[in-house]
This record gives structure tokens, C-alpha cells and sequence, in this order.
């Protein structure tokens, strides 16, 4: 299948999680040049990781196809040595003005329930959805808090099919990077046809690891999390990245968040976001 180069911005960064029932390997996705949502694999957890290669809200080009073992249609396969990142993040200043006029062509479902609508009539497996209310988030430990030999085995096995990585490298990388102990469940709100309607999806969005590994010695860390998640995010803008798993279809997780600042009244009044 043919390839070609792309420009991406990059939403998302996925925390790996083999052992989850649910939960595969990890996801990078974002925005192509012309607004249309992609995901992007097999990416090289060297790559993946906050001070590595590339980071959330930062342009890069690469060379890219259409993945061929998966059906969701904005699966692609990246060509890892074609990638180059173009400058820094882009800049918060101004509400975030720069980023809300990148994404502005983007599609925003106000529920649950018409994105899920979106994957059976369209094939849609991305997403953005803005919660209208977020409710809590739930954590739960796992059933075992370290990588076993099988589940290192079993994300190097999937990132390396069909391409020429340094399994060496990667392994090493992997092994330094700790597996995530807890499991978080975000519970929020939309508004419906029918009437408000609670729901619940697992959130994997590297942030929360990263804010994990930096507040789990503390005796208050799930107050940490809740704090930053759930009260500090209420007073913004907050969307989640919406992925579906490729071997359970109808299966969604919250890939990444997504939190601009509320416009004040004023310019809410004179601008549609998004």
C-alpha cells in the first residue's frame, strides 16, 4: 500500500497497560494538516515517553500508510525513522487561542451516546467528546503491579511486527518504565435526547500516569487526583479523546483530555467553539 508524508499534531499519548483486559499495547494519535483524526502505530515507547522524542500538542511529519491488520479507518502504520518534530508544543497564551484555531475544524459530539451512534453508522473510532458535567474518578488497584516476563514480551512483540526497531533498545526502555498499579475510571455527564445520562470510561491518557508517579509517595495521592482531574478541570474546557479498541470494537476508553480554558461570556457569545 502506498505511503506519504504527513503533517500530524500530536492529542495523544497512552499509558501501556497490557495486563487490562481491555486495554492494548498504547495509542499515539492526533490531527493531520487538513483536520481529520489519526492513529498512529506502532510507535517505540522510547518515543512515547514525556522527555522523549515528541510531546502532546506538538507538530511532526512523517511518512505514514493506511493500516492493512486494522479496519478502523483511521489506523495508520508510521515509518518511526521518517519522523521529524516541527518546533515546540503549541503555546497556551490567550485562552489557548493558537490550539482552539488548529482543532476548530475538528467535530465535537456532545454525548456519548452520538459518538457511539457516529461508530456504527460511520466506522468512526476517534473521537472528541465534551462531558457536560464531570462527576469523579474512580481508582482501582490491579491485579498485579509489575510487568511480568509475558506482558514485556507481549507490547514488544506487538510494537516490532513488521519493522526494524532495536529490540534492545526498546526493552531496555520498557523496563524502565514502571507499570501502573491503580486503574482510573473517569464518571461525567452529557446531555441527551433524552435527558442528562451518566457514564463511565476508563482513562489511559499518559498525564494521568505521569501525575501518578509523581504523587503516589504522598498519603494523600488519590485527593491529588481527584483534585486535579475532577475540580480543576470542571473550571475548564475539558473534551476527552475517544479511542475504541481494535479487538473489541465497541469498546471505548478516554485516550487523552483535552482541557482550554472557558472563554469568558463575552467571547462565548461572539464565537462557536471549536
Amino acid at each position: 500500500m502506498a505511503s506519504d508524508h504527513q503533517r500530524i499534531l500530536i492529542l495523544c499519548k497512552t499509558y501501556p497497560s497490557p495486563s487490562a483486559r481491555y486495554v492494548e499495547t498504547s495509542c499515539v494519535a492526533g490531527m493531520t494538516d487538513d483536520g481529520c483524526l489519526i492513529r498512529l502505530f506502532p510507535v517505540p515507547f522510547r518515543l512515547v515517553e514525556d522527555d522523549q522524542q515528541f510531546k502532546k500538542w506538538q507538530w511532526i511529519s512523517a511518512r505514514v500508510r493506511r493500516a492493512q491488520d486494522d479496519a478502523r479507518p483511521e489506523s495508520h502504520r508510521i515509518s518511526v525513522d521518517t519522523i521529524e518534530v516541527e518546533g515546540d508544543p503549541l503555546p497556551t497564551r490567550d485562552n489557548w487561542m493558537t490550539r482552539r484555531e488548529v482543532i476548530k475544524g475538528v467535530p465535537v459530539f456532545d454525548s456519548y451516546e452520538a459518538l457511539e451512534a457516529s461508530r456504527q453508522a460511520n466506522g468512526t473510532t476517534l473521537g472528541l467528546l465534551r462531558p457536560s458535567r464531570l462527576l469523579g474518578l474512580d481508582i482501582k488497584a490491579v491485579d498485579s503491579p509489575d510487568w511480568t516476563e509475558d506482558e514485556l514480551a507481549k507490547l514488544l512483540q506487538e510494537q516490532q511486527q513488521g519493522s526494524l526497531f532495536d529490540a534492545v533498545e526498546d526493552q531496555r526502555t520498557l523496563k524502565t518504565l514502571k507499570k501502573l498499579p491503580y486503574d482510573f475510571h473517569y464518571r461525567y455527564e452529557c446531555q441527551t435526547p433524552e435527558g442528562v445520562k451518566a457514564f463511565r470510561h476508563k482513562l489511559v491518557d499518559w498525564e494521568a500516569g505521569a501525575l501518578y508517579w509523581n504523587v503516589h509517595r504522598r498519603p494523600d495521592w488519590q485527593e491529588a487526583m481527584r483534585h486535579k482531574f475532577v475540580t480543576q478541570f470542571s473550571e475548564l474546557d475539558v473534551m476527552f479523546l475517544m479511542g475504541t479498541i481494535h479487538r473489541f470494537p465497541g469498546q471505548w476508553l478516554i485516550v487523552s483530555v483535552l482541557y482550554p480554558p472557558k472563554l469568558p461570556e463575552t467571547l462565548a457569545r461572539q464565537q462557536t467553539l471549536f
